[in-house]
């Protein structure tokens, strides 16, 4: 009975932080964001790149992806430039419609500007799939200067040595492992 009531003068929120003591305020520093992920939002954010931020961040690091990083009020493309100047690996999640978004083409081309170490992870699609076109949708006007600098990150992405993953055979907990494994090996060689 002591037990419980004790459980219960606690603050709720001391459950969700181990070592939570009460009257004591504790914080839990946040890694900065040493990994990029880019990808696109509908194709996979609840499944591969959802969770290989939730595995990474697991592991220790600090993992960027729009959708937990960006808060209300946050200019998108600041944020996302500052995200990928400062990371030290870039992780693209090629997914079939990748290419038709101007964000993801546009992040790709940071990561390639900045000559960020890249690992490209080939989500249901091949690389020979992959390619820009003019149906490229979410932000301004594409002109064709910009199209041709999606295309050449694009090709440089395609020749770096990725993963591929097929979500109808592929066992997702090994995939993530290895995923994180190369990615964590990438760091290293970057510090």
């Amino acid at each position: 009975m002591v037990a419980t009531s004790r459980l219960q003068a606690l603050p709720a929120k001391c459950f969700a932080r181990p070592y939570c003591r009460p009257n004591h305020v504790q914080t839990v520093p946040v890694p900065p964001h040493d990994v990029f992920i880019s990808h696109r939002g509908p194709d996979t954010r609840r499944n591969i790149a959802g969770l290989l931020h939730d595995h990474l961040l697991m592991r220790g690091h600090g993992p960027f992806i729009d959708y937990r990083n960006l808060k209300a009020g946050d200019k998108l493309t600041e944020k996302i430039d500052t995200a990928v100047r400062d990371c030290k690996v870039g992780v693209v999640v090629f997914s079939p419609r990748y290419c038709e978004s101007f964000y993801c083409l546009h992040e790709l081309a940071l990561l390639m500007k900045y000559k960020k170490r890249v690992i490209p992870i080939f989500y249901n699609v091949k690389p020979s799939q992959l390619r820009v076109g003019d149906d490229v949708s979410n932000g301004p006007c594409v002109s064709e200067k910009e199209l041709e600098r999606f295309s050449r990150a694009l090709e440089e992405a395609k020749n770096i040595v990725g993963l591929s993953f097929d979500s109808s055979r592929g066992y997702w907990s090994e995939f993530l492992k290895s995923a994180s494994d190369a990615i964590v090996e990438q760091l290293g060689q970057s510090s």
